[in-house]
């Protein structure tokens, strides 16, 4: 086996084996105090939901997309207008919602961070590309999104105004807590397995992990290596969209929805480190309680503290992330073995 499986392997083995041990622990919380145990469990799947897109995106492409809150915010947007105004089944209209985000990402991975547009067009009408791809270029990429991200909220603001007519909650409730949001912890869950499976089990995830590893032996080896960045944007850019879906129902329909997740969803993949899917559960595990204990007690501005706080604290003593503490375990037992 080679060392990049082994170190996925490894990754995957004992990040589940850390999940399952707080999964326990969450189930005997749900017998203490049933109230704090959903909670913190809603708070784990609030870090989780927003930050995975993010993560896919910015671990497979070097892309940090500042317009990630506005992704969120279109895919809200579209469930909303299309169980309201459209009549559709709740389900349904989230599906619209993950479905027109993940078209929309393709068209700005199209145009703005591949260049693939612009350049065709300047191939044809001066002889040469007119822009670089953003792959890899963390500050570049940073300021074309944060472009986007304005343009996408004054856009929304102008088209639809201020707020528009929200979804009731689905469900009853149970010990007092919301029954919608014990579901989204399932649904959290869920998505971290679609998105192992997807990027691990299947021949698109071999030509992701082959991109990653080495682009132009990739390429030398008859990857589409464009096509594959192009379908990963997607993809994050859908996962945002269904989060926004998910959460429409919970939240106030207004243009600046975005700002909500922005935060945890960057934290987290800054704490999670180099693994999508480890990385980020694990980051939600440890980010998520935090959030809801100092929101519980002190209100949600210091929640937003407290997970800033545990942040810095995470990037001073685990610079490399919790994906580089596994990684640096897994070096160890190997080396003593």
């Amino acid at each position: 086996m080679s060392n990049g499986l082994k170190q996925q392997a490894f990754q995957v083995r004992y990040g589940l084996g850390a999940v399952v041990a707080v999964v326990a622990s969450l189930a005997v919380g749900v017998l203490v105090d049933p109230n704090l145990t959903f909670r913190v469990s809603y708070a784990v799947s609030f870090v989780v939901l927003a930050a995975v897109g993010l993560a896919i995106i910015f671990g497979i492409m070097g892309v940090i997309n500042l317009a990630h809150g506005e992704f969120i915010l279109l895919g809200a947007y579209a469930t909303t207008l299309s169980a309201v105004k459209g009549g559709l089944p709740l389900p349904l209209a989230m599906g619209v919602g993950a479905l027109v985000t993940a078209l929309f990402g393709l068209t700005v991975e199209r145009v703005v961070i591949s260049g693939f547009v612009p350049n065709w067009i300047g191939r044809r009408t001066v002889g040469r590309d007119l822009i670089t791809p953003f792959y890899d270029r963390l500050a570049d990429s940073m300021v074309a999104t944060f472009g986007l991200s304005l343009i996408m909220t004054q856009g929304a603001r102008i088209v639809f105004g201020n707020s528009i007519e929200q979804i009731g909650v689905p469900f009853g409730s149970t010990a007092g807590y919301p029954d919608y949001r014990i579901a989204l912890v399932g649904v959290a869950a869920g998505v971290l397995a679609l998105v192992y499976v997807l990027f691990t089990q299947t021949t698109f995830g071999t030509r992701v992990r082959a991109t990653m590893q080495d682009e132009e032996t990739a390429k030398a080896l008859g990857v589409d290596t464009e096509r594959v960045y192009m379908v990963t944007f997607a993809i994050g850019s859908g996962l945002a969209g269904f989060t926004g879906a998910l959460f429409a129902p919970l939240l106030s329909m207004q243009p600046t929805l975005g700002d909500q997740f922005l935060v945890e969803a960057f934290v987290a993949v800054v704490v999670g480190g180099a693994s999508v899917v480890v990385g980020t559960s694990l980051s939600g595990l440890l980010l998520g309680p935090v959030d809801a204990l100092f929101s519980d007690q002190f209100g949600e501005f210091a929640g937003r503290i407290a997970l800033l706080f545990a942040a810095m604290l995470a990037l001073r003593f685990l610079p490399g992330g919790i994906t580089g503490v596994v990684d640096r375990v897994r070096d160890r037992i190997e080396e003593g073995s």
